[in-house]
């Protein structure tokens, strides 16, 4: 009970501390005079990816590499399948033309890369730079891009943030006590994370799949179903597809940088969760360019595939006599479903597009 008390406290530590962060960094940020655009592209893109890099590079850099990976690649199916699936079943989601042209694309290449640098089973040193490279790369284009949109960019919560008069030393205060809480709650989680692992008996990569990921995206939970719920059902999709491209470039890159060895990424994950993740990123291609809307039947076929993605990872864990059936059911049947529904779906929005003209 005890494991699971600090498993519990160290996402509570996570959340806090990367809320405390963002607020203290983003208003010392104002106060030296930088535009509250900069700021929610930079200070804010890289607070809600907190979690996921806490606990990333203390797995790291504790020896416990495949967790490192494992949180960042869990976090991503997460993001896509759970919080957009129970974001589309609130309300049907508005995906913008930005989101289809520019950033989904992005976030599939940057997919395929980390795919491509664990077939031999690790990320390297060199491998990890040219992920911080990227991420460098991605965060000076968002700058730039957004300077020369201006106003239309300008980040509302960001300005609303930067309106409270709040003295210098208390932000930070909260910018000392949110790194504080940051690394407390990854120690706590990492190490409990590990615990629960060995008393189950199973592959740290499990719990770092499914516990450790659904917890460090927490705060992309929030964002997204509170934005929905606004009625701003496009920055519900951009914080998560936002998100996934920093938990590549970010998390991996720079716990990949500080780990004493390369991150390593077991058969399965190199076989089965990695190529999920880009399967996952794919399928957001077709989704999101029909009608540029992610309704309610796909959301519930997001969830669907994440309940089965997790039922799966449980079974194999647990050894389950019924794994294989699950394994039949999932190939042969729920994704034969996906693939009929999106297939089906191009052909209906291409006949109205036709009718239309």
């Amino acid at each position: 009970m005890m494991t699971w008390f600090l498993l519990v406290v160290g996402l509570v530590l996570l959340v806090v501390g990367a809320d405390l962060l963002v607020k203290g960094a983003a208003r010392l940020a104002g106060s030296f005079g930088i535009p509250a655009l900069v700021i929610g592209l930079t200070v804010v893109a890289f607070g809600t990816s907190a979690p996921e890099l806490a606990v990333s590079v203390k797995a790291a850099y504790s020896g416990q590499a495949e967790l490192a990976i494992a949180n960042a690649v869990g976090s991503n199916i997460f993001n896509v399948l759970f919080i957009l699936g129970a974001a589309a079943i609130i309300s049907p989601l508005i995906i913008s033309r930005q989101l289809i042209r520019q950033d989904v694309p992005i976030m599939v290449l940057v997919s395929v890369m980390a795919m491509w640098m664990t077939f031999d089973g690790a990320i390297s040193k060199i491998e990890a730079a040219i992920l911080t490279l990227g991420l460098v790369s991605y965060t000076w284009f968002l700058f730039r891009q957004g300077k020369a949109q201006g106003a239309d960019t300008s980040d509302g919560e960001v300005e609303e943030m930067l309106k409270a008069k709040v003295p210098t030393w208390q932000n930070l205060l909260l910018v000392i006590g949110g790194l504080i809480l940051l690394v407390l709650g990854a120690r706590w989680l990492v190490e409990s994370a590990v615990e629960i692992a060995r008393s189950w008996g199973v592959n740290e990569a499990v719990i770092g799949l499914t516990i450790v990921a659904a917890g460090t995206s927490l705060p992309e939970v929030v964002t997204s179903i509170v934005a929905t719920i606004r009625g701003e059902r496009d920055i519900a999709v951009g914080n998560v597809v936002g998100s996934n491209i920093f938990n590549i470039l970010c998390v991996l890159g720079i716990s990949g940088l500080v780990s004493p060895i390369p991150l390593m990424a077991g058969e399965h994950m190199a076989m089965v969760d990695i190529p999920v993740m880009v399967g996952v990123a794919v399928l957001c291609v077709p989704l999101f360019f029909i009608g540029s809307v992610l309704n309610r039947i796909e959301g519930l076929l997001f969830m669907l595939l994440y309940i089965a993605y997790t039922w799966y990872l449980v079974a194999m864990a647990l050894k389950e006599a019924y794994l294989p059936d699950l394994q039949q059911g999932i190939l042969f049947g729920l994704l034969p479903l996906v693939v009929f529904y999106v297939a089906a779906s191009f052909i209906h929005d291409r006949m109205k597009n036709r009718k239309a003209v």
